[in-house]
């Protein structure tokens, strides 16, 4: 009866632990919103988790709301796509893909997910001969009706809209140029960078409205995080997790302090969960200001985004925390006869 107990004991303590780990592959696009709000970090050139490869980009997939977003796609396909299967990601049950904006480091593994899912529908920002491609009203350059036919743009009659092709023929882009509501609760932010470098940039930023307030996700912040926060606080002005990329990567102290100080004070973030390009003075100057609400965020974490955020896995092997828990139902039985094949592999790890 001792053993039988314990069999059960350690089973379930096994599917306890085992259930972060595969927060990446259970849920679909059937999913309700019921079940637990958490984000994976699919791409990032920080991490602990030695399965994956760490590289200069950013992808990550959020699972909010009933929905499995994409969030970029990160900078190589082949990393991109030994990552995603390290997670055990299935990318053919997506409702959607956000490309943050046009950089290489977040869109190169788009063809990667084409290559399994041709058809999902994609959102990225729209500019004026942008990759993703765009239209322009052909009023847009001047005309002289005074020269001769065949030196004129179109023999003189050009289409009313002009389209522009895309280096992503046959994907399902949809081209987003102001903030929009996809869904109810779900809304891309579309921001323009002022920023020297990346002037007239534009930038989406997916913000989703819960019960806890705005779960923020951010790509590169060229547009400035405190521009960004700003336009997420028009939809709830209760700003409860950011996480992604802040582009402090080179910026000086003082300015540091300052966008910190903003976020802590003004906007009264409640937990932040920084990557990619944010740059280590910051992750710094946010873990101090923050203290435990600053959450690990690197290659391989699922961060489980409810109503106190938690890093759910970071891709590391059992803490002590597992493995104390572990020993207490060792203890519950005189031997280790009838234990399953996974429990005999969990005590190997003491």
């Amino acid at each position: 009866m001792r053993t039988t107990t314990r069999i059960i004991l350690v089973t379930t303590f096994i599917s306890a632990w085992l259930l972060p780990s595969c927060a990446a592959t259970g849920p679909t696009p059937n999913t309700t919103a019921a079940e637990p709000a958490r984000i994976t970090v699919l791409y990032d050139a920080f991490g602990k988790d030695a399965a994956m490869t760490k590289d200069w980009g950013y992808a990550t997939l959020v699972e909010i709301n009933g929905k499995r977003i994409l969030f970029d796609t990160g900078d190589d396909p082949a990393i991109f796509a030994k990552n995603v299967k390290a997670k055990g990601v299935d990318l053919t049950k997506l409702d959607f893909v956000v490309l943050s904006h046009r950089h290489s480091d977040h869109v190169s593994g788009l063809s990667y997910l084409l290559s399994v899912n041709p058809n999902v529908k994609i959102y990225a920002p729209k500019e004026g001969f942008g990759i993703f491609g765009s239209d322009l009203p052909s009023k847009f350059y001047r005309k002289d009706e005074a020269l001769p036919v065949e030196v004129r743009y179109y023999g003189g009659t050009p289409p009313e809209i002009m389209k522009f092709g895309t280096v992503f023929p046959g994907a399902n882009i949809q081209l987003i140029d102001k903030t929009t509501e996809l869904v109810p609760g779900i809304t891309l932010i579309a921001l323009v960078s002022d920023a020297p470098g990346t002037k007239e940039l534009k930038e989406l930023s997916l913000a989703i409205n819960t019960a806890d307030g705005i779960v923020l996700i951010v790509g590169c912040s060229h547009p400035g995080i405190e521009s960004i926060v700003a336009e997420a606080a028009k939809i709830n002005p209760h700003i409860h997790f950011i996480a992604g990329g802040f582009h402090l990567v080179a910026t000086q102290d003082p300015a540091i302090e300052k966008i910190v100080t903003t976020l802590h004070d003004t906007y009264k973030v409640d937990y932040i969960a920084p990557g990619h390009c944010t740059g280590e003075p910051t992750f710094a100057a946010l873990q101090r200001m923050f203290g435990d609400r600053y959450l690990y965020a690197g290659l391989g974490t699922t961060l489980g985004v409810g109503a106190v955020p938690r890093v759910a896995s970071d891709g590391g092997a059992l803490n002590e925390d597992d493995l104390r828990s572990y020993r207490i139902l060792l203890a519950s039985s005189d031997d280790l006869g009838g234990s399953t094949p996974e429990a005999v592999q969990l005590a190997q790890v003491q």
